[in-house]
């Protein structure tokens, strides 16, 4: 079997969009003085579909989410030749091909998840080719169904967030995560805000479900050290990307100094970058994203990594190329889930590409062992609701 072409189209969403609402997430753009949407960078309305033909016609589905214009054009110029007339099953070696003949200016960011892409389609490429679902060639099924948490109830009105809090209740879920509206610019005042959101959340869902805590990088270090003995009587299981992506020692210092879990990963690249946060012991939760650290053949050796170190692994955002990973080792306990939802951040985009994705039952998902590759197909429900870009 032989690549004969790669196809990399962007899917630029233009149907109806939730309006930004003020203090909605905090974020790493907040500490700065600025004007408008301080989200709208951090908002994902278009994606790139990459689909790998081979000359027996099996055809493998990959995706990117981030700078979905400049990943095309770095798939279309650079990868996409490196690729093309090899076998896919020598996933390693093309992998390898791609990183280290971009390496000057690819191995984080951009780069790095425009090659994931690739390695996705290849993934779902072998598993078509051999009848078999991509976490059966990575070691199969090591638990019965993955658990999975709730994850949106971004920061409204406090009685809307109770009120969603309690339909997750009662769908089953034992745990969700919520985000923080306000940081450091906002004061004392910000402080109080974010403290009674978590704890009208917590009064709704009790002490039985797992609450998890998201900044998405909107903090620093001086203010999460003055917040964190505030959050600890709520016994969240953890933090989420409290401080830049960059500001490793930043971690290693709050991980240390609190019995609450911090967690990150979303923006780090390649087993490379996940040993610096593991040996400086700057996590207690890995959550990298399988369409951005360099794919499943990236994600795979990181899962590897993190079990020796005794780090779980709770990939960001649910979707089947992360979840055939959680399921094929006992690193992953878990797999976040993005509710259904109007397109509003981004994530929700998955639903109206694909069709294949999961559904949770009592707060359970499974993988259907009878569907090769990934699981996945491309939608045609919503194809009016989108610019088209070959």
């Amino acid at each position: 079997m032989k690549i004969t072409k790669v196809r990399a189209r962007i899917f630029e969403w233009k149907g109806h969009t939730v309006p930004p609402q003020a203090n909605f997430c905090s974020n790493a753009m907040d500490q700065l003085w600025d004007r408008g949407d301080s989200m709208g960078t951090f908002r994902f309305h278009g994606w790139t579909i990459v689909e790998i033909e081979t000359d027996e016609g099996m055809v493998g589905i990959g995706n990117v989410a981030l700078a979905p214009r400049i990943a095309k054009a770095i798939i279309d110029q650079y990868l996409a030749p490196l690729v093309i007339g090899h076998d896919p099953f020598d996933h390693e070696y093309l992998w390898q091909r791609m990183y280290r003949s971009t390496h000057a200016w690819g191995r984080k960011g951009i780069g790095m998840a425009a090659i994931s892409a690739i390695d996705i389609a290849l993934w779902d490429l072998m598993g078509k080719a051999v009848g078999r679902p991509v976490f059966k060639l990575l070691g199969g099924r090591t638990k019965e169904k993955i658990p999975c948490y709730a994850s949106k109830l971004y920061r409204t009105d406090l009685n809307e967030m109770q009120r969603e809090a309690q339909t997750y209740v009662d769908q089953g879920f034992s745990a969700v995560k919520m985000r923080f509206g306000y940081g450091p610019k906002d004061g004392p005042q910000g402080v109080r805000e974010n403290i009674k959101s978590v704890e009208a959340v917590r009064e709704v869902i009790g002490d039985d479900v797992d609450l998890m805590l998201e900044c998405y990088m909107g903090w620093n270090l001086e203010y999460t050290k003055r917040i964190l003995p505030k959050l600890e009587r709520f016994d969240p299981r953890w933090l989420e990307e409290p401080v830049l992506a960059d500001d490793i020692d930043g971690y290693a210092e709050l991980n240390k100094m609190t019995n609450i879990g911090i967690s990150g990963g979303e923006h780090e690249f390649t087993s490379y970058g996940f040993k610096q946060l593991l040996d400086k012991r700057a996590v207690s939760v890995i959550q990298y994203d399988t369409n951005r650290v360099g794919g499943i053949t990236a994600a795979h050796k990181i899962n590897a990594l993190a079990e020796v170190y005794g780090v779980p692994v709770i990939p960001h955002a649910g979707q089947m190329h992360n979840y055939h990973l959680t399921m094929s080792t006992l690193a992953s306990p878990m797999s976040e889930y993005f509710p259904v939802h109007d397109v509003e951040v981004g994530n929700e985009l998955f639903y109206y590409i694909f069709e294949g994705d999961p559904t949770p039952v009592n707060g359970f998902i499974d993988l259907d062992e009878n569907l090769p590759g990934l699981g996945l197909t491309l939608s045609d429900k919503y194809l009016d609701q989108f610019d088209i870009i070959e």
